[in-house]
């Protein structure tokens, strides 16, 4: 990749809108705290499952650590209070906090609680050090001991500055210097939790770039080509070149339809049938918004309390046609047990129809592929047209996933879990739907095997990925990842070695190990 200089990056760069970022750092923890009426002193750990997610300063002193179990947690800090993490009470406690800087600035923009940006008032109080002392004074009275102000020219920026300043102050980035101030912050910088960010920085790290800086002195076409779309806007943070601006919270649109049948209706199709206009006038109030429902909850309320309820999603974007194809299955997998009174269509999912809009060159869903799927669906039923899926898993077919065509994927393992053993991206192209039998020797002719401690018996020198090809030569290999699945069950224990190999062909190839013997599980295309 062509390299330039980061002041020359700079330099092109357009000047970003000045932002103010406040971080309550552990907000979850604080948020438990005050619903659980616990001292602010109390070791408090919020867990999701049997891991903890975050931790209070009191316990990080007894070696608490976020990742941790929580039998170690408890082991390192008897006193540990353990509490389950709610996302509801999170955003509950916030609204408070964001409330009242809403009653300091006209405009607050909610980044997850805990973290908000907004415009910085420096004229209105003197300058930028006053605005945050201003804020951070605030916060201290509504009972917000540890928060963070950081100012800069863009929003990534100045939330990075908020993550080094001290508690109840603020760090200041000068006008024009967040890409010198972001260069030397470590790479993990990048990584905000969604797995798309931590298999980016993975990446780069493997690649030997450590610092935000020797990623933003990348060519912007080498990075678009290599690392795609969101490796580019990231690229864009690291550049200071963020020109997201904070903008203000809109008030919950009502956007919920109902249709009312008196008398109450007792047949499907008289159902479906007097929906259709409730549906049009769905679809045309989103689109007077410039919104499209992708996720929708279809409610049927039975004269005599009876209630059915099912939420949908869809590839793209319902339409009035949707809604009622919708209406139609539900009933039919959902009988009503008594007349029904009222059908309510409530979006639980809407976006921008410019995200959703045909393209300038055709690159839009065509419309006539969802139709006919959603035929075939009303003939076949929901579930017999079904689409691939990732889920979490440590084999890449663990991986795979098939859910009913615009059904909202649930119930799936998640993949931002971690899962010892699996095997590092990129995934295999190719995945077999039955191993196929391998042959794994080293330069003596031995067959390569794997001891019980996960340590290689031999160098892999020559392999065959397949039965009825020939043998190759290993140019390279990894590995290897070994797992001891289900070690409690002596009847369907597995103890595997995953490795990659590259024959002198060019070929690449994910072979395992088990008890000795090689299979061939995918192909990398």
């Amino acid at each position: 990749m062509s390299v330039g200089t980061l002041s020359e990056l700079s330099d092109s760069v357009a000047t970003s809108p000045r932002v103010m970022v406040v971080w309550c750092p552990d907000w979850p923890v604080v948020a438990a705290i005050a619903a659980e009426e616990l001292s602010s002193e109390a070791p408090v750990a919020v867990l999701a499952g049997n891991q903890v997610l975050f931790c209070s300063s009191s316990a990080r002193l007894d070696g608490v650590r976020r990742g941790m179990r929580r039998r170690d947690a408890v082991a390192r800090c008897p006193e540990l209070s353990c509490i389950e993490g709610n996302e509801a009470r999170d955003q509950r406690a916030y609204e408070q906090v964001l409330s009242g800087l809403e009653q300091l600035v006209a405009t607050v923009t909610p980044l997850r609680p805990g973290l908000c940006a907004l415009p910085v008032p420096r004229r209105f109080y003197g300058g930028e050090p006053q605005a945050a002392a201003v804020i951070a004074e605030m916060l201290v009275e509504y009972g917000v001991w540890d928060c963070r102000v950081g100012v800069a020219d863009g929003m990534f920026a100045a939330e990075q500055a908020a993550r080094r300043a001290e508690a109840q102050s603020w760090f200041v980035v000068p006008a024009g210097g967040s890409a010198r101030f972001l260069a030397d912050l470590e790479i993990g910088a990048l990584d905000a939790g969604a797995p798309q960010d931590s298999e980016l920085v993975s990446l780069l790290r493997r690649l030997g770039i450590r610092r935000l800086g020797e990623f933003a002195a990348l060519s912007v076409r080498d990075v678009a080509t290599r690392f795609g779309t969101h490796g580019s806007w990231l690229h864009r943070l690291c550049r200071g070149a963020d020109a997201r601006v904070a903008a203000g919270r809109r008030p919950p649109l009502e956007l919920t339809q109902r249709a009312m049948f008196e008398p109450p209706l007792e047949t499907i199709e008289p159902i479906a049938f007097s929906t259709r206009q409730t549906a049009d006038r769905f679809v045309a109030e989103l689109s007077r918004h410039g919104l499209v429902c992708t996720t929708v909850t279809i409610e049927v309320h039975g004269d005599r309390g009876w209630q059915g309820m099912r939420t949908w999603g869809h590839p793209r974007w319902f339409s009035s046609a949707d809604l009622i194809d919708r209406v139609f299955w539900q009933l039919q997998g959902d009988p009503a047990p008594e007349p029904v009174g009222e059908v309510r269509l409530v979006p639980e999912a809407v976006e921008s129809l410019g995200d959703h809009g045909d393209g300038l060159w055709g690159s839009a869903a065509d419309d006539r592929v969802d139709r006919g799927v959603s035929r075939l669906q009303g003939m076949l039923g929901p579930e017999a047209v079904v689409a691939p899926a990732v889920q979490g898993g440590r084999g890449p077919a663990r991986r795979q996933a098939s859910v009913p065509w615009g059904e909202r994927v649930e119930g799936l393992r998640s993949a931002s879990l971690p899962w010892p053993g699996s095997i590092p991206p990129p995934a295999p192209t190719r995945v077999f739907t039955q191993p196929r039998p391998a042959m794994v020797v080293g330069q003596d002719g031995r067959r390569v095997t794997v001891s019980d401690r996960g340590l290689v018996v031999g160098e892999p020198t020559r392999f065959r990925p397949d039965p009825a090809g020939p043998v190759l030569g290993v140019q390279a290999w990894a590995g290897p990842w070994p797992i001891d699945e289900l070690w409690w069950d002596p009847a369907d224990a597995r103890q595997v070695a995953r490795f990659q190999l590259v024959g002198v062909d060019g070929s690449a190839w994910l072979l395992v190990v088990e008890r000795g013997q090689w299979w061939t599980e995918a192909r990398y295309d």
